[in-house]
C-alpha cells in the first residue's frame, strides 16, 4: 500500500471515529441527570470498577458498591450522576441504580404479588424490622413473622428469606409492611403438595427433628411436618423419644402411611430393620419358661422385654399362686431380670401374655394333703371383717375362721369383741377345698358339742333351771346349766292368757334364775324352746298326780279333781 492510501486509510478511521464520538455526545446529551443506564465494565482494579456508558470518559465505581465483584465486559446498571464534571469526567453510582432497581422490583411485587427477599435485622414494638437492600427497611409484624406462633422472637433475628409485600407507601410516606407467615405457608403447601405427588410409602426421606411430644417428635421434612411416632422408633421397648432422636438432628426415615386427605404423614426408624415377630414362633412357644427384662410398670401388671422388638405382659394376677398383688412395683421394679412362663401370644396384634407364678409351685396343689380335715393348728389372726376372721396358716394363704364357728353356745355378734390382729389361736380344719382356694378353720370344733349331750339329757317334756341372760320383744333368752341358750317365746312366758307379755316380762331381769319346760330341741339347728307357762302346766300336773296317788293310798274310796282344788284352796 503506498503513502496515499495510507493516509486515505487513517483519515476513513478517523472520520469513523469522530462519528461514533459524535453520536456518543448526542447520545449522552439525550440522557438526563438522575436515569438509568447501562455501562459496559472496561477495567477491575482493587479498589474501582471502570465502566464504559458511551461517552470520552468512563465512569469510576467503588468495588465496595458491588456484592460480586465484576468482570470485564459484563453489562451493569448506573445511576447518571454528572455528565461531565469540571474535570470531563462522568460521574456515575451504581448504588443508586440498584435502590431504583429495588424499588421498581417492589412496586412489581405488589402488582404481581411475588415475593422478595429481605433479612430480620431487630425486633421492634409490634414486630420486627426488616432489611429489604440498600437501607430499604420494612416492618414485619410479629403475627405475620412465621407460620405458628412466635415463643422467643430473639430466634428469628438474622434470618435470611422471603416476603410478600403487603404495602409500599403510607399517606404519601414511605411505610413498607411485609408478610413472611404467609410465603412460609405457600411454601409449606407448596412442598407438601410435591412431597404427596413424588413419595411412596416405603421410601427413606430425610428430615430434621423439630419438636418432641409425649408420643413421639415431629419431623420437618421441609417446611411442613411428619410424624416419628414412639412406637416406630424401634421395635423395642421406647420409654422416651429423647433416647433415640436429637433436636435438630437431620435423619433419614422410612415413609410408612400417607393420609393426603388429612395431611399426615407418619414415619419410621424401626423400619429399617426386620421386624423381628416374624421370627417369634421358631423361638417361642406357649409354656416355654423364657428370661426377659422388666421395662414398664402399670396398675395391672409389668411389662417384660423377651428380646429387642419382642415384649409381653405379666398381669398382676398371674405374679403369685398364693398373694394378693397390690401393685407390680410390690413384686417387681424396672430393670430387673425374670424368669416367666409364656401363657400366649397373638402375632398380628404384637401381645405375649407371660406369667410370673407360673415358674414356681402352685402350693394350692399340695394344700389338702398338707392340711386334711382335722388337722389342729395354732396360728396368727391377720384379719377381722364382720364375718368371721382370717387366720394366716401359712404365707399368702390364709384360713377363714367364720363367727359361727368360735364358740357352741355363746351368740358372738362382733369378732372383733373376741379376737384382735396378731393374736395366736387353736384352729382346727373344718373343711379344705384346694379348687375354690377355700380353707375353713373352726375354734368350737376343738371340744365336744354340748348339744348332743343337751339333747341327750333334756328331750323335749323335761324341765330345768336356767338363768335369764337377754329380755327381747319377741321373748326372754335363757341360759341352761352347761351354756346353751334357748328362747322363752313371749307366748310361752305366762300361764295367764289375759296377761300381756309387757305385764308378764316385768316380772323378770337378767340374771334371774329361771325355771323352764324343755319344749323342742334341734342339736343340728342349734335351737331349743323353753316355756314358763308349760313349766307351770307341768306342775301342776305332777301335784294333781302326786295329790292323787298320796289320797288313795290313805283312803279306798274315789277321789276327784275337785277334792283336790278344794283341798288345795283350803
Amino acid at each position: 500500500m503506498d503513502q496515499m492510501e495510507v493516509e486515505k486509510d487513517v483519515a476513513k478511521k478517523a472520520n469513523i471515529q469522530a462519528q461514533l464520538q459524535e453520536a456518543s455526545l448526542k447520545n449522552l446529551e439525550s440522557l438526563e441527570e438522575g436515569q438509568l443506564v447501562d455501562g459496559t465494565v472496561i477495567q477491575v482494579t482493587p479498589d474501582q470498577v471502570f465502566v464504559d456508558v458511551g461517552y470520552k470518559s468512563e465512569g469510576k465505581i467503588p468495588t465496595t458498591e458491588f456484592d460480586v465483584t465484576p468482570q470485564v465486559g459484563d453489562i451493569v446498571s448506573v445511576v447518571l450522576i454528572t455528565k461531565e464534571n469540571k474535570h470531563g469526567e462522568v460521574i456515575v453510582s451504581k448504588k443508586k441504580a440498584d435502590v431504583k432497581q429495588l424499588w421498581k422490583t417492589l412496586r412489581q411485587a405488589v402488582s404481581d404479588k411475588t415475593p422478595v427477599e429481605g433479612t430480620i435485622e431487630k425486633q421492634i414494638k409490634g414486630g420486627f424490622e426488616v432489611n429489604l437492600g440498600y437501607d430499604i427497611k420494612a416492618f414485619l409484624p410479629i403475627s405475620q413473622a412465621d407460620s405458628q406462633k412466635v415463643e422467643k422472637a430473639e430466634k428469628l433475628i438474622g434470618i435470611k428469606d422471603k416476603f410478600y409485600v403487603e404495602r409500599l407507601y403510607s399517606e404519601n410516606k414511605q411505610n413498607i409492611v411485609v408478610n413472611r407467615r404467609k410465603y412460609l405457608e405457600e411454601s409449606m403447601e407448596n412442598n407438601r403438595e410435591e412431597f404427596f405427588n413424588n413419595i411412596s410409602i416405603g421410601d427413606t426421606v430425610k428430615g430434621v427433628v423439630k419438636s418432641f411430644t409425649s408420643f413421639g417428635a415431629f419431623i420437618d421434612l421441609g417446611g411442613f411436618d411428619g410424624l416419628l411416632h414412639i412406637n416406630d422408633m424401634s421395635w423395642g421397648h421406647v420409654t422416651r423419644p429423647k433416647d433415640f432422636v436429637k433436636k435438630g438432628q437431620e435423619i433419614e426415615l422410612k415413609v410408612i402411611r400417607l393420609d393426603p386427605e388429612e395431611k399426615r404423614i407418619n414415619l419410621s426408624l424401626k423400619h429399617f430393620t426386620e421386624d423381628p415377630w416374624i421370627h417369634f414362633e421358631d423361638k417361642y412357644h406357649v409354656n416355654d419358661i423364657v428370661k426377659g427384662k422388666v421395662t414398664k410398670l402399670t396398675d395391672f401388671g409389668a411389662f417384660i422385654e423377651l428380646e429387642e422388638g419382642i415384649e409381653g405382659l405379666a398381669h398382676i394376677s398371674e405374679f403369685s399362686w398364693v398373694k394378693k398383688i397390690n401393685k407390680a412395683s410390690d413384686m417387681v421394679k424396672i430393670g430387673d431380670e425374670v424368669e416367666c412362663m409364656v401363657l400366649g401370644y397373638d402375632i398380628q396384634a404384637g401381645r405375649v401374655s407371660l406369667g410370673l407364678k407360673q415358674v414356681t409351685d402352685n402350693p394350692w396343689d399340695s394344700i389338702a394333703e398338707k392340711y386334711p380335715v382335722g388337722t389342729k393348728l395354732t396360728r396368727k389372726v391377720v384379719k377381722i371383717t364382720n364375718a368371721g376372721a382370717f387366720v394366716e396358716l401359712e404365707e399368702g394363704i390364709d384360713g377363714f375362721l367364720h363367727v359361727d364357728d368360735l364358740s357352741w353356745t355363746k351368740r358372738v355378734k362382733n369378732p372383733g369383741s373376741e379376737l384382735t390382729v396378731g393374736q395366736d389361736i387353736d384352729v382346727v380344719v373344718i373343711e379344705n377345698d384346694p379348687e375354690s382356694h377355700r380353707i375353713r378353720l373352726g375354734v368350737k370344733q376343738l371340744t365336744e358339742d354340748p348339744w348332743v349331750a343337751f339333747a341327750e339329757t333334756y328331750k323335749p317334756g323335761s324341765t330345768l333351771e336356767g338363768e335369764v341372760v337377754s329380755i327381747a320383744d319377741f321373748g326372754v333368752f335363757v341360759r341352761a346349766p352347761n351354756g346353751i341358750e334357748g328362747l322363752v317365746n313371749k307366748s310361752n312366758l305366762s300361764e295367764n292368757r289375759d296377761e300381756p307379755f309387757e305385764e308378764a316380762v316385768k316380772k323378770y331381769n337378767v340374771g334371774d334364775k329361771i325355771n323352764v319346760y324343755v319344749v323342742d330341741v334341734n342339736p343340728d339347728k342349734q335351737k331349743v324352746a323353753f316355756s314358763v307357762k308349760e313349766f307351770k302346766k307341768k306342775q301342776q300336773r305332777d301335784e294333781i298326780s302326786q295329790y292323787m296317788s298320796s289320797a288313795n293310798d290313805d283312803n279306798e274310796g274315789a277321789f276327784t279333781l275337785g277334792d283336790f282344788l278344794k283341798n288345795k284352796n283350803n
